[in-house]
């Protein structure tokens, strides 16, 4: 049975290494996507993230985000992440296997994940909830943008930590 993902209750955040010293955390405010849900078991899902709805606190770091030495949001408005499979691993803890694709660059990724067992909310929906992370390296998917440090490294890491927590919901007939 397809159930939906809450936007409303849902969030997509990354998190990178700056100039080889600090973390920079940002986030998408736009995302849409489904999952099929048997039995009140995830089987798959699929998310797509609005590009142009990057934040990151910093006006002038969102807009170079979005250009074409990064995401190049004008030529590819969305990421996506769709399942291939969901493997239980234990208790509430799972692995979640699929393809990523940012700018038009699909790679494998796999996700941890805690699934939260379905319950009912106060309006009669039937209602999921997935924490998942993982790790991807940037510059597999084109995003090479970078500037070498005088005292070596660079401006911005090539690991980019993925967090999203999303929420399902299926209303009954």
């Amino acid at each position: 049975m397809e159930w939906q993902l809450d936007g409303s209750h849902t969030s997509a955040s990354f998190s990178v290494r700056h100039m080889m010293i600090a973390t920079v955390r940002g986030h998408f405010d736009a995302a849409s996507g489904s999952a099929q849900v048997e039995d009140g078991k995830v089987q798959s899902a699929k998310v797509d993230i609005v590009v142009g709805s990057i934040a990151t606190r910093d006006a002038q770091r969102d807009a170079h985000l979005k250009s074409g030495d990064f995401f190049d949001a004008e030529n590819h408005p969305h990421l996506h992440f769709e399942s291939t499979r969901v493997e239980h691993v234990s208790g509430e803890n799972y692995r979640i296997v699929g393809n990523l694709t940012i700018r038009g660059t699909t790679r494998p990724m796999t996700l941890d994940a805690e699934i939260a067992p379905a319950i009912k909310d106060p309006w009669g929906n039937d209602r999921i909830g997935v924490s998942a992370t993982g790790l991807v390296d940037r510059k597999e998917f084109g995003l090479n943008w970078n500037v070498a440090l005088e005292a070596g490294g660079v401006l911005v890491g090539d690991q980019v930590k993925i967090e999203v927590d999303a929420e399902f919901f299926h209303a009954p007939n």
